[in-house]
């Protein structure tokens, strides 16, 4: 029922940090951390940081490696997300969150509550702009989807349709 231990495991030998500071991490890690690579070689310093202005230019030329529908959400989705509820946090101050709901979704007019000047918009957004942005995002997902399952290139089937289509009809009649 038991078994016998067998010969003892290698022991444990620390961390990263303690393999780094006991000298035993590898070249990349001596250089980063300025360690000496060999004695007598100073340690090449880190460079440093990127700034704002790489770091944002960085994830601005990233955005092509995201699939359609997440470069859809960052790029389009969230910034119109982003001016829909700025809309509907002014109209909760201006009118009242209670009405401000009910224009959005269209249970009251626009023109019933005050100020209409910035209810309209809400109603509008609320009308068109959320439908759109559902619609959208559930476009992306369905096509990525069926994109994901497609065995054949579009094109090749559209082919095959035009050869259908411009060969002779049967003689028979049928």
């Amino acid at each position: 029922m038991f078994r016998e231990r067998g010969p003892p495991v290698q022991p444990f030998r620390g961390t990263r940090a303690a393999q780094r500071r006991d000298g035993e991490g590898d070249l990349a890690q001596r250089i980063r951390y300025g360690r000496t690579v060999t004695s007598g070689t100073p340690g090449i310093p880190p460079p440093p940081p990127p700034g704002l202005r790489r770091r944002v230019s960085r994830w601005w030329r990233s955005r092509d490696a995201l699939s359609r529908l997440h470069r859809w959400l960052l790029l389009r989705a969230v910034p119109l997300l982003v001016v829909f509820l700025v809309l509907f946090a002014l109209n909760g101050a201006l009118i009242g969150w209670t009405d401000a709901y009910n224009v959005l979704i269209g249970i009251d007019s626009p023109g019933d509550v005050s100020p209409q000047w910035s209810a309209w918009p809400l109603s509008i957004a609320g009308w068109a702009a959320v439908p759109a942005l559902v619609g959208g995002a559930v476009g992306y997902a369905v096509t990525d989807q069926i994109q994901a399952h497609r065995t054949r290139e579009l094109a090749e089937i559209l082919d095959e349709l035009r050869r259908h289509s411009t060969s002779p009809a049967n003689s028979d009649g049928g």
